[in-house]
């Protein structure tokens, strides 16, 4: 990367700062799906999720400020490295009609948003217990200053990017 967009500095160049997985639970007004969707997330993260509470009422959604609409975990380290490769090797390549991530999934900043329609794509669901399933959003935060540094970065990480060679 360093030669391809010119860095100078080594510590120019971009690398992966944070995941974040949110699940929204805006619908779902039973406590015991909320149960078993914080503890499914957990399983998968390897971290507790934060509940999220809603910061405004809002009649036509139904819901009421302090109301729990979603759950949320942020990774670093060494546990953000140990998703995204689950996430990369197993997950992806076990979700439905899976042909590669488009381009468009990345902001203007270089980060990466890719939402998973079931949570049971994941190796720690094969042989749990579920009744229902639930999706989340992975977005994937660099440091990158342009998109298409953003792209090149998690290109060489590993994920499958469609239309890149």
């Amino acid at each position: 990367m360093r030669a391809k967009f010119g860095y100078k500095n080594v510590m120019a160049v971009p690398k992966i700062e944070k995941v974040v997985v949110n699940s929204g639970v805006g619908r779902i007004r039973d406590e015991k799906q909320h149960e078993e969707i914080r503890k499914f997330l957990a399983l998968i993260t390897g971290q507790k999720p934060a509940p999220r509470p809603a910061k405004q009422a809002i009649a036509a959604f139904k819901t009421r400020q302090g109301l729990i609409i979603g759950y949320q975990v942020t990774l670093r380290g060494k546990r953000m490295y140990d998703f995204l490769s689950r996430l990369i090797n197993v997950a992806l390549p076990r979700t439905r009609d899976f042909r590669g991530l488009e381009e468009k999934s990345f902001d203007e900043r270089g980060n990466l948003t890719v939402g998973i329609k079931e949570h049971i794509v994941f190796p720690e669901m094969i042989g749990e217990d579920y009744r229902f399933l639930f999706g989340f959003e992975i977005t994937v935060v660099t440091t990158a200053k342009k998109r298409e540094e953003g792209v090149e970065l998690l290109k060489l990480v590993g994920f499958p990017i469609k239309g890149l060679a």
